[in-house]
């Protein structure tokens, strides 16, 4: 008998553990090849359990001017990047509530990141990027707009590197539910 995860139960996982700072430091620290040391540098501003077109986001932080998105799943989807552009203009909209868009002054948001961590049964690359303009049913030479999300495969054996850089990621990869 052939068990399927239960790919909700995975999720809710990982944003459980990542949640905690310092090991959402660590993973970061793993993905990016930066050494931050201090997890209150980290901003979490995931959209507070808040559905947006009958999405969640599963966590979103700042540091250092950089925003990250990060999402799990065990199931992949090539619509990935069109649901990090409508997280990304729900979070942009918060930022700059109060900020004065018809203004001539400009205002500054983060530069985003978009990281999706694969788990699933599927077959997948260690490492694949996705892309907004692959999901555009008019292909031309120059798309005005582009949304990259690179997808990381956390399975057991997969992405060595990142792995042994966060052992938290690696202890999650381990578990087959």
């Amino acid at each position: 008998m052939k068990l399927n995860p239960n790919r909700l139960y995975k999720s809710r996982l990982f944003v459980m553990v990542f949640e905690e700072k310092d090991k959402l430091l660590e993973l970061y620290n793993a993905v990016s090849g930066k050494h931050y040391k201090d997890p209150e540098l980290l901003e979490i501003n995931t959209l507070d359990n808040a559905i947006f077109m009958s999405m969640k986001n599963d966590i979103s932080f700042l540091i250092d001017a950089r925003l990250s998105l990060y999402e799990h799943q065990s199931t992949y989807s090539p619509n990935l990047p069109l649901r990090f552009l409508l997280y990304l203009a729900d979070l942009y909209a918060d930022m700059t509530r109060e900020a004065n868009l018809y203004g001539s002054k400009k205002v500054m948001i983060p530069s985003p990141r978009f990281v999706i961590f694969y788990n699933g049964l599927q077959e997948q690359p260690d490492r694949r990027v996705l892309k907004l303009s692959d999901l555009y049913s008019v292909k031309e030479s120059e798309h005005k707009l582009e949304l990259e999300a690179l997808m990381l495969n956390i399975n057991s054996g997969c992405n060595q590197e990142l792995m042994e850089a966060s052992h938290t990621l690696w202890e999650l990869s381990l578990i087959h539910i």
